[in-house]
């Protein structure tokens, strides 16, 4: 016996009764699961759909498909943190080394001022804004894309959502980086240190909340051959 389409529909509607949300990991599935229910079939071909269907779920163990959701984020989010560091690598190779030496410059001889704890916290301030807006931002094209395709596909949710947890942070450390950094910018190690750090923080900004969402459409099409279809 062969699985029928509507069969398949109703495999779909329960990955998603099962907390499921993702299409990729919904096809692979029902996938899974068309094929162990054909299986069941050969040694029980009078077992009802339903009756095999379930039979095959309890395969899954007593967290259902929990293991392999929490698995396949791992697996995408290490995908998505390759894409990251070659588009940061970028910008330590011509010419955009150029742009990254002059980011670097314009921290370095911020935070020689003496007013360099204030620059400090304009800076990171004037990031923080940014990278809200962007969050925003990002958040409702991610809305209008799943609206449009009806389909929701992890690594195009981490690509749109994941950035944002990192504005998050810089603003919740704000405070402490302004009460600390004045006990220590008459240090000319400790100015150098944060000018890097800034100036690495900017450019992995930048990557996380403009380029690759940008490049969005082929990182998808790379990762799902289907996402095109």
């Amino acid at each position: 016996m062969k699985i029928s389409q509507d069969e398949i529909q109703d495999l779909y509607a329960f990955t998603r009764q099962h907390f499921v949300e993702h299409y990729d990991l919904q096809t692979e599935l029902v996938d899974h699961l068309a094929n162990d229910i054909e299986s069941i079939w050969i040694k029980q071909p009078k077992l009802h759909y339903r009756e095999a269907r379930d039979k095959a779920f309890k395969k899954f163990g007593v967290f259902g498909f929990m293991d392999v959701l929490e698995k396949r984020h791992k697996a995408m989010n290490k995908k998505y943190i390759k894409y990251l560091w070659f588009e940061f690598k970028k910008w330590f190779t011509f010419p955009k080394l150029l742009i990254t030496l002059t980011v670097f410059i314009a921290f370095y001889t911020a935070f020689s001022t003496n007013m360099a704890s204030y620059a400090l916290v304009l800076s990171y301030g004037l990031i923080a804004i940014w990278c809200i807006y962007k969050s925003i931002q990002l958040n409702r094209q991610f809305r209008r894309r799943k609206e449009k395709s009806q389909k929701k596909w992890m690594l195009e949710e981490i690509i749109f959502k994941q950035a944002g947890g990192s504005a998050l942070m810089l603003i919740s450390q704000l405070p402490t980086w302004f009460r600390i950094s004045g006990d220590y910018f008459d240090s000319y190690g400790f100015i150098i240190l944060i000018s890097i750090f800034s100036t690495f923080f900017v450019l992995w900004m930048y990557v996380s909340f403009e380029l690759l969402p940008n490049k969005a459409e082929d990182l998808l099409n790379e990762t799902y051959p289907e996402f095109s279809l």
